[in-house]
């Protein structure tokens, strides 16, 4: 379930970046590809490799809705205290939706980012509102 909602929220992304809808456009997890060099080879190597993750779970993900596929792209920074929160956030929301995926992640684990980031030192994202936010990464 969870990697479907990367899905479809990556497509969403990308049909902001270029334009195509009113909606979303001022959520801040878009800045990460918004301020990226290139913000739709950016994106569209994310869906690639949300893509590719899918069918290594036998999932059939539409190829031909990357509109700006890439192979390569330069990486973006990603906050080591952001990549806690959202791992954190994946492991709470997967212990009752996805109990077999969940028994698989490690509470506490440094989790690796998707290709797309590199990892520096630093706090959750500002914009982070959730209860979450006080939670120690």
């Amino acid at each position: 379930m969870g990697l479907g909602a990367v899905w479809r929220e990556g497509l969403l992304a990308q049909a902001v970046i270029e334009g195509h809808t009113r909606g979303w456009r001022s959520h801040p997890q878009l800045n990460r590809f918004k301020e990226h060099l290139d913000p739709l080879g950016a994106i569209g190597f994310y869906l690639f490799k949300v893509r590719e993750e899918a069918v290594s779970r036998g999932y059939l993900y539409d190829f031909s809705k990357i509109r700006h596929h890439l192979e390569v792209v330069e990486k973006a920074p990603i906050t080591q205290g952001q990549l806690r929160y959202e791992f954190r956030l994946l492991y709470e929301r997967t212990r009752n939706r996805t109990p077999i995926w969940h028994s698989k992640l490690v509470e506490g684990e440094e989790p690796e980012p998707h290709p797309l980031f590199f990892v520096v030192e630093g706090e959750p994202e500002k914009w982070e509102k959730s209860y979450w936010r006080g939670v120690s990464p």
